[in-house]
């Protein structure tokens, strides 16, 4: 009986190399498209734009229910032309206004807030930054409400 040869079986080094830096480029080319930092900050200035719009449209119904002004007699509630950040205001706090006894709970459930600014919370009703800021035009009594902490060089500022 003749014993057949059999040849070398398996990869070389080389091959499994090649497929290792092959798989490696592919990897680098999918995160590059995918670049996840990107869909984060995406994802996160959708949530602004939507967080921003829900704040005008509860001064939009505050202002329907009060014959087209803002009416906000909270202390602290100064809007005007200046923009003041949307917060708890104490006696020593400046540039800020307190909002949150005028849209809370007649006009939505809770203030939203930014989701990654640096500070923005909301706890309770003494304890609140929303990281958005409000003004409000004296002669046209246009509100803006703008997310300074917007990334990827956006400007998210909506006047109504």
């Amino acid at each position: 009986m003749k014993r057949k040869k059999l040849g070398a079986q398996g990869f070389t080094l080389i091959e499994i190399l090649i497929v290792i830096g092959i798989i490696g480029i592919l990897a680098a080319v999918v995160l590059v498209a995918i670049n996840p930092s990107r869909q984060f900050a995406q994802a996160h200035n959708t949530q602004r734009v939507s967080n921003v719009n829900a704040i005008l449209n509860a001064i939009g119904q505050n202002m329907v229910d009060n014959k087209g002004m803002f009416t906000c007699n909270a202390v602290g509630a100064v809007v005007d032309e200046t923009t003041r950040t949307i917060k708890y205001v104490t006696a020593s706090t400046i540039g800020a206004t307190n909002l949150r006894p005028c849209l809370v709970p007649v006009y939505m459930s809770e203030l939203p807030f930014d989701p990654i600014a640096p500070g923005a919370h909301v706890t309770n009703a003494t304890d609140y930054d929303t990281g958005y800021t409000i003004s409000i035009a004296t002669t046209t009594g246009r509100v803006t409400i703008t997310a300074p902490s917007a990334e990827l060089g956006e400007t998210i500022s909506i006047t109504r």
